[in-house]
């Protein structure tokens, strides 16, 4: 298979991803260096990452997403950095365009990556994940995450971004109560971005800030299109929003 020129660094942080991690890894391939940053997974995760020749793990503690992000970039060789979640899988289309632009010139500092998101084997064509895209590759040197942000982390970039034509795929939803943890867990992690900048939890947020995500997502981002698949969702991600505001007001009270 072929591999870049200017080399590339894979970097994936993980936690009990025993479902994922083989596919991922083979996935990744046409990569030059692969670096796996595991919170001591309580399944088999780690065996199975050790398992893969030339992969390298580090088991570190969880402490939010941009601190553990950050670590793994540390680790990198490379200053070409693709960076997925273990639940991501690059396609052969989006590979070529991948060694396209990394060997390429006058390259942009960092790309957004459209993504598809998988209802476990069915694709979900609206419930807001129709725009839904992130940084995935950029160069290590280019770069920095935001302190601010521990969920939904953010870069900050030197230089100019673009977007790449072809998706990734996403196989976020396996099942109901995973997909559930979650939305909570991003939540009250959202929640704890909101207390360090002494925001307070109102009545009203209760009310509307989890109706308004639910009616955007599913009327107006046209999740009502998805069937069943888009009331779970839209549901599900609605949960997530009350669970930032639930979080709060006990971070409040303290």
């Amino acid at each position: 298979m072929d591999k870049a020129k200017n080399d590339i660094s894979a970097l994936l942080i993980t936690l009990n991803e025993e479902d994922n991690i083989d596919a991922v890894l083979e996935n990744l391939s046409f990569v030059n260096e692969i670096v796996v940053v595991d919170s001591y997974s309580s399944d088999a995760t780690a065996e199975k990452v050790q398992n893969h020749k030339g992969v390298k793990l580090i088991q570190r503690e969880f402490k939010n997403y941009t601190d553990q992000k950050e670590f793994a970039l540390s680790q990198a060789k490379n200053d070409w950095i693709l960076f997925l979640d273990a639940d991501e899988r690059v396609t052969p289309e989006l590979k070529n365009e991948i060694l396209e632009v990394t060997n390429g010139s006058n390259t942009a500092s960092a790309y957004y990556f459209l993504r598809k998101f998988m209802f476990q084997n069915q694709v979900l064509r609206f419930s807001g994940w129709q725009t839904d895209k992130n940084y995935r590759l950029f160069k290590k040197s280019k770069v920095r995450f935001d302190q601010e942000k521990i969920v939904h982390e953010t870069l900050i970039v030197n230089g100019d971004s673009a977007t790449l034509k072809n998706k990734l795929i996403h196989y976020s939803y396996s099942n109901y109560e995973d997909y559930k943890g979650k939305m909570i867990k991003y939540g009250e992690m959202k929640a704890m971005e909101e207390f360090k900048k002494g925001n307070k939890a109102r009545f009203y947020h209760f009310l509307f800030r989890p109706f308004y995500k639910f009616f955007n997502n599913y009327i107006l981002r046209l999740g009502i299109l998805d069937g069943r698949k888009g009331i779970i969702i839209c549901y599900l991600n609605a949960l997530g929003v009350h669970s930032r505001y639930k979080k709060l007001k006990e971070l409040n009270n303290k």
